[in-house]
């Protein structure tokens, strides 16, 4: 059985409690509308919904239409679609084997909807550029990296704490790079405290 499938492909979970424009569909893992969406929108399918539009073509022509994907990617990609119904294979009789890929009527259906994502992409690319841009250079207060703040928080509570000390020879300790406090000095300063405590 395929991960991230079911046994019984039930519907999702009641959804009335929720506006329907806001929720549209149950988030939780063995919803089937998510398990649709998660196959059809990964951008590997995408692409493959995509180049086969209107057109027959075999494994290799999908390979190399589409830079980056390793065989078995294309392999598990176009299994899942088929799966789905969403693209049709056919095995030609003939020596060596040739096999073609296209969509079915359904995928024909999706993808319309997968241009209407590219034309908005399109649209508005330099839209989402600029913010990038924005956002690297930190041009933004509110959007800094996720725990940077806390990170100064924390860094500036550490070096304000009185300086701490071994806890056999008083010495002053270095901060540990574990994040843990420091105990001890060094090697010999722990062992002769374990020494005590056995004795004790």
């Amino acid at each position: 059985m395929e991960e991230g499938t079911f046994k019984s492909p039930g519907h999702c979970a009641n959804t009335d409690d929720y506006d329907a424009d806001a929720f549209q569909w149950d988030t939780r893992e063995d919803c089937e509308v998510r398990q649709i969406l998660d196959r059809v929108a990964d951008k590997w399918s995408l692409l493959v919904i995509a180049l086969l539009d209107r057109r027959v073509l075999r494994f290799t022509e999908l390979r190399r239409k589409i830079d980056g994907i390793s065989q078995r990617m294309l392999t598990v990609t176009l299994r899942q679609l088929e799966r789905d119904g969403l693209v049709r294979r056919t095995v030609h009789p003939v020596v060596p084997p040739r096999v073609d890929y296209e969509l079915t009527a359904l995928g024909m259906t999706l993808h319309d909807t997968i241009q209407s994502l590219v034309t908005w992409t399109e649209k508005h690319q330099n839209e989402i550029a600029a913010a990038r841009a924005d956002y690297d250079a930190g041009t933004k207060p509110d959007h800094a990296p996720p725990g940077r703040n806390e990170t100064s928080v924390i860094r500036h509570e550490t070096t304000s704490d009185e300086t701490r000390r071994c806890e056999q020879c008083g010495t002053p300790l270095r901060p540990a790079g574990t994040g843990r406090p420091a105990r001890f000095c060094g090697t010999a300063c722990r062992q002769r405290s374990h020494r005590q405590r056995s004795h004790a």
